[in-house]
């Protein structure tokens, strides 16, 4: 079952059926789930819960109503891992990655899509369909070949090859846009007046989209023990994710699931794409929005719907948004690699560089736990490393050669 009840408002809180819709009628706000917590207190348990599925489904009372069954491939209940070796490096205490490059298409947005589609097999749609930076579209178009749907996905078209590649292999319609993400969602705006039968899941399905970044939260808390970390650095692209991980907390909270209070959140952006960032340091009310132009084109979202409540978050509860070079992303990138054994895309180099970057300013506390979110796996960004991670050498096929070679890179590693 589930204790979903409907949609409210965040800004006036009028409430509405859960049906598909995205937008308040009276004040024009933006909808999401509710639920009867009351309700829920004392029915969902940490017994119950783990007694459920092995994956995100396993929260299924926390989650909009999925219908007769969800459309899932497995995604959630990824690794939760300790990293002694990067904690060193950084000098800080308790450090773990929550590794979402697990999910079934190496990405945070399987737990997404998986909500949201089930909602939208639940509302009668027939099509999936999305506006992506490249992680959405290979995950809509693989839940949409898996339910039997077609699906049209559209991206802007200079995105990286992999995930192009990834994107259309499952064998729907691919559009790419001569323009930057905030181009392709106003053309996605426009085609869901068009087109009633589509779904996209992050417009007119957004609510229930959104939902399931807060499996994220869950799995974490769980993880550890059923406690919360005390500190938390999550990617910022459009901010949902670090806004529904937020919300998994507090509800866990809430539920006395957990003992204690909610982790601190921390945000983290490329210096090319920084909109939240730059209106945090600035002080400012509103988020400014900014012409992408980094390498972390997963974040690369210059009018984030979300990023007013992600400055509401980080300020009210004493967190930071980083904003790193992309020199930086790279060199982070290959700093996970070879501490942890993680191969993470140019969204996860942000964000151990934003860990980074806050650990130095001091507004990260060493000494208290710290978990970071690595969303997406590196093959889906090879573009952006292809240069530079290559063969130490280029040798004859003879003992001598190799042992040479060797010689060399053992006296370059030692020096």
């Amino acid at each position: 079952m589930t204790f979903a009840t409907g949609l409210i408002c965040r800004e006036c809180g009028a409430t509405y059926p859960a049906l598909a819709r995205y937008a308040c009628d009276f004040c024009f706000g933006p909808l999401e789930v509710s639920y009867d917590l009351d309700a829920a207190k004392g029915a969902v348990t940490r017994e119950s819960i783990e007694r459920g599925p092995l994956s995100m489904w396993r929260y299924a009372d926390l989650l909009p109503d999925p219908g007769d069954a969800p459309a899932d491939l497995g995604a959630g209940w990824t690794p939760l891992r300790r990293a002694t070796r990067l904690a060193e490096v950084l000098g800080v205490r308790e450090l773990w990655l929550k590794d979402d490059t697990r999910n079934p298409t190496g990405s945070f947005k399987d737990r997404v899509v998986s909500v949201a589609l089930s909602s939208a097999r639940r509302l009668g749609f027939t099509t999936a369909a999305c506006a992506s930076t490249g992680n959405l579209a290979t995950s809509v178009a693989a839940h949409a070949a898996a339910i039997g749907w077609p699906s049209v996905t559209i991206i802007p078209s200079d995105l990286e090859k992999s995930k192009i590649a990834m994107a259309a292999i499952f064998g729907g319609t691919v559009l790419g846009v001569e323009g930057n993400y905030d181009d392709v969602n106003r053309l996605c705006v426009e085609l869901v007046a068009e087109h009633e039968d589509w779904a996209f899941v992050n417009v007119n399905l957004r609510p229930y989209y959104a939902e399931g970044s807060k499996t994220l939260a869950f799995e974490i808390a769980e993880q550890l023990g059923w406690r919360a970390p005390d500190q938390v650095v999550v990617p910022v692209a459009s901010g949902s994710q670090l806004t529904k991980v937020a919300k998994g907390f507090e509800e866990f909270v809430t539920l006395g699931l957990i003992d204690g209070p909610a982790p601190v959140l921390f945000g983290a952006q490329a210096e090319g794409c920084s909109p939240v960032a730059t209106a945090f340091r600035s002080g400012a009310d509103v988020v400014t929005p900014q012409r992408p132009h980094t390498i972390a084109r997963s974040l690369a979202i210059g009018n984030p719907a979300d990023g007013l409540y992600v400055l509401d978050e980080l300020r009210a509860h004493g967190g930071d948004c980083g904003s790193v070079p992309d020199s930086d992303v790279l060199e982070c990138i290959s700093l996970l690699a070879r501490t942890e054994g993680i191969f993470a895309e140019t969204a996860g180099g942000v964000t151990i560089a934003s860990l980074r970057q806050m650990l130095d300013r001091g507004t990260i506390d060493p000494d208290r736990s710290i978990v970071a979110i690595i969303s997406g796996h590196g093959l889906k960004t090879l573009d952006a490393i292809v240069e530079t991670a290559t063969v130490s050498s280029t040798i004859s096929p003879s003992l001598a050669d190799a042992e040479e070679a060797l010689r060399f890179h053992q006296l370059v590693a030692a020096s």
